[in-house]
């Protein structure tokens, strides 16, 4: 079956789309969502098409005002139709300044692109191995205006998923400036000790996850405490569990970070009551 896209809305075969020449190829120059669907439809959509529109305007990428939760409900509708997606996917929708031009732009106007493609579980299992971590410490991540949005200059979240891949670890951990934890390669994190969760503010340059800031609001309506504040090394080496939040993963649980061993209890909890939310 010939795999099809959304390009500014029209459905069209990926071969036949010359996207090379856009400035998201060149320069990095826009945003993008990862967004799970379930039953078909795709997951917190109201959550990452805020995010999508905030990160655009900081940007200083216009975005036109048909650009809401409703249009896009409509488009990926049509879009697993024609990829047959009806029950499990993964899409990515990637929102870029169009037109040429070099480092100055010819045009502020906004394009985009959205790919799909299925995937198996049609909810979140929670790795039945836990994963291997550690930190990156070749390059940190800055502060700026821009930390909480998934930007196209991915390149540091790409040299950590190498550094994890050749040091045989399943992820690694980002550093801000200041040598706090904030997040790993493709993840937010949090850490559990005395069944209290604790996970890095945005203030200190984590990725504002949609999976994040639903895992903290099922955490308080279940009445677990949560508590956003700086973590450093030595905070993981003495918490209880670590797990790790991503919307197309939901949540995977951390086995070890440097020599310490960590139990899954509170990762499991989390998990079925996200499944519940989700159902």
């Amino acid at each position: 079956m010939k795999k099809h896209i959304s390009f500014n809305g029209v459905i069209i075969e990926s071969l036949d789309s010359n996207l090379y020449t856009n400035r998201a190829f060149k320069f990095g120059d826009g945003i993008f969502e990862s967004i799970r669907i379930l039953n078909g439809k795709p997951l917190f959509l109201n959550h990452h098409i805020g995010r999508l529109i905030a990160g655009a305007n900081t940007m200083k990428i216009e975005v036109s005002s048909n650009i809401n939760v409703n249009y896009f409900t409509k488009v990926f509708d049509e879009l697993c139709r024609v990829n047959n997606i009806t029950k499990s996917g993964r899409a990515r929708l990637t929102y870029f300044r169009a037109g040429e031009g070099a480092y100055q732009p010819t045009t502020n106007q906004g394009s985009y692109v959205i790919e799909m493609i299925p995937i198996d579980q049609n909810n979140f299992e929670l790795n039945s191995e836990g994963l291997i971590v550690d930190t990156f410490k070749l390059m940190q991540k800055s502060l700026d205006q821009f930390s909480k949005f998934k930007t196209l200059n991915s390149l540091l979240y790409v040299q950590a998923a190498i550094y994890a891949n050749e040091n045989s670890l399943d992820d690694s951990l980002i550093l801000n400036k200041d040598g706090n934890i904030i997040e790993s390669s493709k993840s937010n994190i949090f850490i559990v000790s005395n069944g209290v969760l604790y996970t890095p503010p945005l203030e200190d340059g984590c990725v504002g996850g949609v999976m994040r800031m639903n895992i903290i609001n099922i955490a308080i309506n279940n009445n677990v405490k949560v508590y956003e504040c700086s973590l450093k090394p030595q905070n993981l080496l003495i918490a209880d569990e670590i797990f790790l939040t991503n919307t197309i993963k939901g949540l995977e649980w951390v086995r070890g970070f440097q020599n310490k061993r960590y139990f899954n209890d509170i990762s499991k909890k989390i998990i079925t009551l996200l499944n519940n939310e989700c159902s």
